[in-house]
């Protein structure tokens, strides 16, 4: 049974229940307050008969009034004595002989009772009071009450038949609106489940499930879920997709390379000294393309071996930009610029790989006669370092991409002439501060510069945190 037949006939069923609840309710509210009615009314013609009964001076029972007591016409009375003997009755039983209600005729308490009245004509259901006449502590006769119930019985039956045609409708159109709400409802699963459908058949990760109803219900945050789902899963494929591609162009180059080298020295069926270097100095490359890799992966995952312990951060700032000095060469000039004096509870290392990697690439793409500015900052409960350069910037285009895997901006997609750029730097270096429990970021305007800063939690925030030890 689908959803949408199974919460149809749930909301059915609820209206049934509803239904059945409210009309057994109307029903017995009504039959009561009919019931009441009646024996009101029952009550009010014992007591006008009441005062009209006397007892004669020789002890019999009498009525004071003529034997015909006129009172409603589906009003029955009977006066009987102590000796079951009728002494008075309503015209409309005069050629009843019988009790009204010959079960409670010598009861010692006012008491009602239905009664199947039987007569020589036909059978009357009545209602009848018995009301006991009593003189001191004697007893000496009744008073007996009836009406007839044709009425509520009539009543009764009337409305039987219009709570049942009542329900039947109102349960047809129960099921009928609660069918096409769930239908009108659910739509837009039918809509999720074509398009999961669509994209497994086609591969299609770039489709969406539209959706016209209100963003914030059930239905809604469902489909939203589900195509930020998508997005993320064609971001992936997107990125696994150029991560091949990119692993498979940087290994080709060097491999063929190797490969070329290897033909050579078979033709020349020597081995050649120039030809050993330079495949020694592709393996070179692809180690540490492996291993950038490697280290990479394990930061995404947040299991990068940290070696943590005090840092003196300034100090390991001016000795990066003294290494880096010796690659600036002539072409720019590195300048220290505002340098505090910050403890940070890191892996020097792994800091000193990032700074190296931020200072190369400012390097790179800063031209002849350029200027990259390193400082160190602190600032609240963290230390900032900066490496500013004046080279041509990163277009808005490459900015939310460059922390990616191999991506490379478009005046930088060839590889560097020294043949040691992966594309990579970047990506390591912002997951290397992520798992320092910090951030980095990048600001960059065409024809300006660019300047990266890293923020990392001064040592007084971790002084809780262990040293960790190299996975083996």
């Amino acid at each position: 049974m689908t959803l949408r037949a199974r919460l149809a006939l749930l909301y059915t069923a609820i209206v049934v229940g509803i239904v059945l609840l409210f009309g057994v309710a109307v029903y017995l509210s009504v039959s009561l307050s009919l019931t009441n009615e009646i024996e009101q009314n029952l009550r009010n013609s014992a007591a006008r008969v009441l005062p009209l009964v006397y007892v004669s001076d020789q002890g019999e029972l009498s009525v004071n009034v003529t034997p015909e007591i006129e009172f409603a016409a589906d009003t029955f009375i009977q006066v009987w004595d102590r000796e079951n003997k009728l002494c008075a009755n309503s015209a409309n039983v005069r050629n009843l002989t019988q009790p009204l209600d010959a079960a409670s005729l010598n009861a010692s308490k006012p008491i009602s009772n239905d009664v199947l009245l039987k007569t020589e004509a036909d059978e009357i259901y009545l209602r009848v009071l018995t009301v006991p006449l009593v003189l001191g502590d004697r007893p000496i006769g009744a008073i007996q009450v009836g009406a007839s119930l044709a009425i509520v019985d009539a009543t009764q039956k009337s409305l039987v038949i219009v709570l049942i045609a009542g329900s039947l409708i109102s349960i047809l159109i129960a099921g009928l609106a609660s069918w096409i709400s769930t239908s009108q409802a659910l739509a837009p699963l039918e809509d999720v489940t074509e398009t999961a459908l669509q994209i497994t058949r086609a591969d299609d990760l770039s489709r969406r499930i539209p959706y016209t109803g209100p963003p914030n219900d059930e239905i809604g945050r469902l489909i939203h879920a589900f195509n930020q789902t998508l997005g993320r899963l064609e971001n992936l494929f997107n990125t696994q997709r150029r991560f091949l591609a990119d692993v498979g162009h940087e290994l080709r180059t060097p491999l063929t390379v190797i490969k070329g080298n290897i033909d050579l020295m078979r033709m020349m069926k020597e081995l050649d000294e120039e030809s050993m270097e330079s495949i020694e100095s592709e393996v070179e490359r692809m180690t540490r393309l492996v291993g950038d890799l490697l280290l990479l992966s394990q930061a995404e995952s947040g299991k990068l071996p940290l070696h943590l312990q005090m840092v003196e951060l300034d100090t390991l700032v001016i000795e990066v930009l003294g290494q880096m000095r010796v690659i600036a060469k002539d072409k720019v000039t590195l300048e220290l610029g505002e340098m505090d004096q910050v403890q940070v509870y890191a892996d020097k290392d792994k800091l000193k790989q990032v700074f190296v990697n931020l200072i190369q690439n400012a390097i790179h793409y800063t031209p002849n006669g350029g200027k990259v500015v390193v400082s160190l900052q602190k600032s609240d409960h963290q230390a900032i370092v900066s490496v500013s350069d004046n080279g041509p910037g990163i277009s808005p285009q490459d900015l939310p991409y460059i922390f990616e895997r191999f991506y490379r901006g478009e005046k930088s997609r060839t590889r560097s002439k020294d043949g040691k750029g992966f594309g990579l730097g970047l990506s390591i270096a912002y997951w290397i501060v992520k798992n320092h429990e910090g951030s980095i970021e990048v600001e960059s305007k065409l024809g300006e510069g660019t300047t990266f800063r890293v923020y990392l939690p001064l040592s007084s925030d971790r002084a809780d945190a262990e040293p960790t030890t190299p996975l083996p």
